[in-house]
């Protein structure tokens, strides 16, 4: 028998045979410059040597231990976590996966209030687990699964008269990301998350923010919400929180784990030694270096570079937004056949929304590094310039 990969998005067409850092190299020796990092897992760089070191070490020790016993590597990931996560969210609960995590905060809610109904909004992505999927707005990906274990209620994002309008006393929680990821790259208004917040308190719904890409340091805060001032009570976080390895968390208030019991959740690998030492690592890497000022600082310098060329291609591009280096560029079309023309030239990126071309760079890109994007990016448009027919079906596969 032939084991065949069941596949649900389009491939590439690169093999990847090695990684480091910020560039990956194909299997004819090609080298990539990587603003897709895994969907931005890989945030902190490819095969980061502190995280490497810390996998290494912890796999000579023991890889199989349960949360149910006390060990070490568990009270060095929650110690450094203490550094780093919102003040007011003291308990966490170690999963594998975004969409586990934003299951939890969900079923959490759900628990907790006895509601049924949950508020978040269009061009969200929660992830594609039955929980999460149900907070999640693109039609494609929630085609034939109802019914949901949750009744979702989609509002137009950054709207508060929406939320105003909508979010009543027979909600459970709104659930949304400081910075909308698959949606485009739409950074969330101080003003609408203040007015989210203040909604949920009045009808004693919780707020559990998804800074699954957005945080971790990546927007030039270690939370995104952080700049808003906000207090969530929830927080759902993976991706970069572990250097690229499988690992993700739900952190609550001291209150909703104080109204929790022991079997209201689990997860076998939730929590493994491994996941906590590369969060251990991660963590100090990201105070060490400062990671949220360099990706403030190198944000800026790249938008600035990408702003310059957006202005100048406006027949192509409508428009750049950013936060951090979260990276969104609007294109008049689909932007398939531009990032294959792209991923030729050197440089990986892939798609957010239906238009818009997405790059999620690792916080230790360098000058040189912008400048070869920038030009990867003149030489692609030059070339797709050129081609007769650029219109495409509406998908979201790259």
């Amino acid at each position: 028998m032939t084991v065949k990969l069941l596949k649900f998005s389009a491939p590439r067409g690169i093999r990847v045979v090695k990684a480091e850092g910020q560039y990956v190299w194909d299997d004819t020796g090609k080298k990539y410059l990587d603003f897709y990092m895994g969907y931005g897992a890989a945030f902190l760089g490819h095969r980061n040597p502190k995280i490497v070191k810390a996998l290494t070490e912890q796999m000579g020790r023991y890889l199989t231990i349960t949360p149910a016993f006390d060990t070490d590597v568990m009270d060095e990931c929650l110690d450094r976590l203490g550094k780093i996560l919102p003040p007011h969210l003291e308990r966490v609960f170690f999963l594998n996966s975004g969409s586990e995590a934003c299951d939890l905060a969900l079923k959490i809610a759900r628990k907790l209030t006895g509601r049924k109904k949950i508020l978040a909004f269009v061009n969200s992505f929660h992830g594609r687990t039955m929980g999460s999927l149900s907070a999640t707005w693109n039609p494609k990906y929630r085609e034939g699964f109802d019914p949901y274990p949750f009744e979702t209620i989609f509002t137009p994002y950054n709207n508060a008269e929406a939320v105003e309008e909508k979010l009543g006393e027979d909600f459970a929680a709104v659930i949304l990301e400081p910075v909308q990821g698959e949606g485009g790259i739409i950074p969330a208004t101080d003003d609408f998350l203040k007015t989210v917040e203040e909604k949920c308190r009045d009808v004693g719904a919780f707020l559990i923010v998804d800074e699954i890409q957005s945080g971790f340091g990546r927007t030039g805060f270690v939370w995104a919400h952080q700049k808003a001032g906000i207090k969530p009570d929830m927080l759902t976080a993976a991706k970069a929180i572990a250097g690229g390895f499988p690992a993700s968390l739900v952190a609550v208030t001291e209150e909703i784990a104080s109204r929790l019991k022991e079997t209201d959740h689990g997860s076998t690998y939730g929590g493994n030694p491994l996941a906590l030492a590369a969060i251990t690592a991660a963590v100090e890497l990201l105070i060490e270096e400062d990671v949220p000022s360099q990706a403030h600082e190198k944000g800026a310098a790249l938008g600035e570079m990408l702003a310059r060329f957006v202005d100048e291609n406006r027949g192509l591009f409508r428009g750049f937004r950013r936060a951090g280096l979260m990276i969104g560029v609007e294109m008049r079309s689909q932007p398939g056949t531009f990032i294959k023309l792209l991923q030729r030239n050197g440089l990986i990126g892939f798609k957010a929304g239906l238009t818009v071309l997405r790059f999620l760079p690792p916080y230790l890109i360098t000058e040189q590094d912008m400048k070869t994007a920038v030009d990867a990016m003149v030489k692609t448009t030059e070339e797709y310039k050129t081609l007769p027919e650029k219109s495409e079906p509406l998908q979201n596969t790259l």
